[in-house]
C-alpha cells in the first residue's frame, strides 16, 4: 500500500469515528489494527450520545459474553454430572442379598422409626419407599395383613390421588390405610414451600415388636453400638 493509500485510510477511519462508531465497527471498513485506529483517532470529539450508544454496545457484548460463558460451564457441569453417576453406577454393580440387606438397615437407621412399639419408616421418594417394601418382605418376612400406609400431606392436594399412587407403588391395599394426615396451606406465609410434594410423604407402618427389636440389633451390628 502506498503512502496516498494509507492516508485514504486514516481520512476513513478518522471520518467514521466521527460518526460514532467504535473501533471494531471500523474494522469492517478500514484493514488496520485496533492500536493503528486508537491512534488515529485519539483526538476526535464523540457527542455525549455518540458515547452512550459505544457504551451501550459494550456492556451489551460484555452481557452476551456472561450468558455465553455461563451457558458453556452449564453444559460442563451436566457433562460431569452424568459422568460420575454413571461411575458411580459402574462402581456399584449388582447388588447381592447381603448388599441389600445391609442398605436396607442403613436407610432404616437414618429414616425408620426406634420407639418400642410401632415400626415405620417414611420418605416423599417413590423408589426409597419401594425398596423398603421389598426389603421388609425379603428379610423382616413381615405378613402383608400387617403393613399399614400413612400419608402426610398438604390439604391443598388430592388425597384420594396420593393414596392411589402409594398403595400402588408398595402393593398396601387402600383398605390398610391410615386417615391422611392434612397439614395446613398456610398461603400467607412467606416460607411456605414453592416445591410441595403432589403425593406427599408415605410412611410404611406395622406393629410387630419382635421385628422391630431385630431391627435395632441389625442396626446396632452395623454401627458397632445400640442407638440410644
Amino acid at each position: 500500500m502506498g503512502y496516498y493509500g494509507f492516508i485514504e485510510k486514516r481520512i476513513k477511519a478518522q471520518s467514521l469515528r466521527g460518526k460514532g462508531l467504535s473501533y471494531k465497527e471500523i474494522q469492517k471498513f478500514v484493514d488496520v489494527p485496533k492500536s493503528t485506529l486508537s491512534g488515529w483517532c485519539k483526538d476526535i470529539f464523540l457527542t455525549e450520545k455518540q458515547l452512550n450508544r459505544l457504551l451501550e454496545n459494550k456492556l451489551k457484548g460484555a452481557a452476551r459474553g456472561r450468558i455465553i460463558g455461563a451457558k458453556k460451564l452449564q453444559a460442563k457441569k451436566r457433562k460431569q454430572i452424568k459422568q460420575l453417576l454413571n461411575e458411580g453406577k459402574k462402581q456399584i454393580g449388582k447388588l447381592t442379598k447381603r448388599d441389600r440387606f445391609i442398605t436396607g438397615v442403613a436407610l432404616y437407621a437414618a429414616e425408620g422409626t426406634k420407639i418400642d412399639k410401632e415400626a415405620a419408616f417414611a420418605n416423599s421418594d417413590p423408589i426409597m419407599i419401594k425398596f423398603m417394601m421389598s426389603w421388609f418382605r425379603e428379610f423382616c418376612l413381615v405378613p402383608e395383613h400387617k403393613f399399614r400406609g400413612a400419608i402426610w400431606l398438604h390439604d391443598n392436594l388430592s388425597d384420594s390421588k396420593a393414596k392411589k399412587f402409594w398403595s400402588k407403588i408398595t402393593g398396601i391395599p387402600l383398605n390398610q390405610f391410615h386417615k391422611t394426615y392434612l397439614a395446613k396451606n398456610k398461603t400467607s406465609s412467606l416460607k411456605i414451600r414453592k416445591n410441595k410434594h403432589q403425593n406427599g410423604v408415605f410412611s410404611i407402618k406395622f406393629s410387630d415388636k419382635k421385628i422391630l427389636r431385630l431391627i435395632m440389633g441389625w442396626i446396632a451390628g452395623v454401627l458397632g453400638k445400640e442407638l440410644i
